[in-house]
């Protein structure tokens, strides 16, 4: 238990560098509101649907008067985090299958709160449109021109857990899920793209990398990435109590498809900061509707 906690430790700060790194900000942030502000602490796995909405509801509620921090780590830290009440809330809960385990673990001291998000959210294998597979079952056929590999992800999130115990085995795949980290997955991504050249990755709707790139999921015949899932906010108990202002806010919270995506996109062209604001100021009246 001790090393694997050491494990995760060291990962969140791998994450956070690589993270600071790729986005240009401090992996948390604190407002300039005055001492006696109240304050909101919003868990970040660092995919990039959350970086979005954490960096619109960061500035928002700094806007009315709030201390905010965004905690980056892996789900298994943030999920421990909220269950603890060191975390407030954590927008990007993926139920009922990719956090499956941290939901059972830890599901007694937190609450589903609200299913922010309104488009599809569902997890697969994507490979650009060029290349010859078509299911994830023609893996093994083309496996010499994936180099044997699927790039993955942070090694403590639910989809790579889902690719490694059921994925792999159910096909009978004979290629290796490397570990690595959503920017690192994401900057290979796009240098094989745009070389032409073969990669296949786990990846998740919602995300830009849809619209940035020439890439389409592999049919799962199967059905073993799971259907269609809800992305939740997550709050610890309490907090109803404790700040029933923010509860109600988060509440509230919605996003269409159109809507993420054109955030995402913002923050992609100019950081979560200033992309964020950018959109904020094309969106008031939905982000106003949050807080009536």
């Amino acid at each position: 238990m001790i090393s694997r906690r050491l494990f995760r430790t060291v990962l969140a700060l791998v994450v956070a560098g690589v993270m600071m790194s790729s986005w240009g900000v401090r992996a948390h942030t604190t407002s300039a509101a005055p001492a006696h502000a109240k304050t909101l602490v919003i868990g970040n796995i660092g995919w990039d649907e959350d970086v979005a909405i954490n960096s619109v509801l960061q500035i928002a509620f700094q806007q009315r008067g709030y201390n905010v921090t965004l905690r980056l780590a892996d789900a298994g830290l943030l999920y421990g985090g909220l269950a603890q009440g060191s975390i407030d809330v954590f927008m990007d809960g993926w139920l009922p299958l990719t956090h499956k385990a941290y939901w059972a673990r830890y599901h007694t001291k937190l609450i589903k709160l609200n299913t922010w998000y309104k488009g599809p959210a569902n997890l697969g294998l994507a490979v650009p449109d060029y290349s010859p597979a078509k299911s994830i079952a023609d893996l093994n056929k083309y496996a010499s021109l994936f180099g044997g590999q699927i790039t993955g992800i942070e090694p403590g999130a639910g989809e790579m857990a889902i690719v490694q115990s059921k994925v792999i085995p159910g096909y009978n795949l004979h290629l290796r899920l490397l570990e690595a980290s959503t920017p690192a997955m994401l900057a290979t991504l796009q240098r094989d793209v745009k070389a032409k050249k073969e990669i296949v990755v786990t990846l998740w709707k919602p995300h830009w990398a849809f619209t940035a790139y020439p890439i389409r999921y592999l049919t799962d015949p199967k059905h073993l990435m799971g259907g269609t899932e809800q992305v939740w906010a997550i709050v610890r108990k309490g907090l109803a109590t404790s700040d029933p202002t923010a509860y109600k806010v988060l509440s509230r919270v919605s996003m269409t498809q159109q809507q993420l995506g054109t955030l995402e996109l913002a923050i992609k062209a100019q950081g979560p900061a200033a992309g964020a604001q950018s959109w904020l100021k094309t969106n008031k009246s939905v982000v106003d509707a949050w807080f009536k």
